[in-house]
């Protein structure tokens, strides 16, 4: 078996790849031969140029993925452009810092802003995207969670850990049903830790750089890069049989 990882002619669909996480993977799908619909929300101009340079007809796409309209609007705008979707990589999400004496309302605020971001929107998209794979006859999900889905996340941060908790338990039930594994649907976890982007460093602002690099096995934090070959290959369709699986990216931080 051939170990080209080849995305020609596959549309992949990246949230949030305006920048960090998203804009590198969009741009290693692009170089592996993806057409990638890159989806924004409030950076239309970045995702407006960085569409122009990933070329293979790549397209910027904006939606709110807390409107649950605004989010059936982008899957329907992909089809539209492309008449098909491959690979649906859930990649946006919020990390809303909560203080522990907050009041209720402002408490509940933050806790539904992320968990409509973070997993209903993730899980909306899951949906549309697993009916039109039923259609054309398979594809791909994959959920970027995050470390904190497993060990937890400080008090401040318990609304983030739990959407993304909620984001691998939905990626393991798509997974592990046979009438969409027959069918071709395969949905995979990337867990990162610490990842050098704006949202981490908002986190490293607030804590201090020891809570990112005090418990890391190797030299360096880990940048949105060091995601991208394992999406790829995810995506390629040759590591199909790992579906199911969480991969964790996090510098040897977090081992579950």
């Amino acid at each position: 078996m051939a170990l080209t990882l080849d995305l020609s002619g596959r549309v992949v669909l990246v949230t949030g790849a305006s920048r960090g996480i998203g804009k590198a993977l969009a741009e290693g799908l692009a170089q592996a031969g993806a057409t990638v619909a890159v989806h924004y929300h409030q950076n239309r101009e970045v995702a407006e140029r960085l569409a122009a340079q990933l070329g293979r007809d790549a397209q910027a796409f904006g939606a709110d993925l807390a409107d649950v309209a605004a989010c059936q609007r982008l899957f329907e705008e992909v089809l539209a452009v492309y008449g098909r979707l491959d690979v649906l990589i859930n990649n946006a999400g919020v990390a809303i810092g909560i203080e522990l004496q907050a009041s209720p309302e402002v408490w509940l605020r933050a806790w539904e802003q992320t968990l409509a971001v973070n997993l209903r929107a993730a899980a909306l998209l899951c949906h549309l995207a697993i009916a039109q794979f039923l259609r054309q006859g398979g594809g791909r999900i994959i959920n970027i969670a995050s470390r904190a889905a497993f060990r937890g996340d400080t008090p401040e941060y318990m609304a983030y850990a739990a959407s993304k908790g909620g984001l691998v338990a939905l990626t393991r039930s798509i997974a592990r049903s046979p009438k969409l594994g027959r069918a071709g649907i395969r949905a995979f976890v990337v867990a990162p830790g610490f990842t050098r982007t704006d949202m981490a460093q908002d986190f490293i602002d607030r804590y201090g750089p020891a809570i990112a690099l005090g418990d890391l096995a190797l030299e360096r934090l880990t940048e949105p890069q060091d995601l991208v070959p394992l999406v790829v290959l995810l995506a390629s369709g040759m590591a199909d049989h790992a579906t199911g699986c969480t991969i964790d990216v996090n510098a040897g931080s977090y081992v579950h």
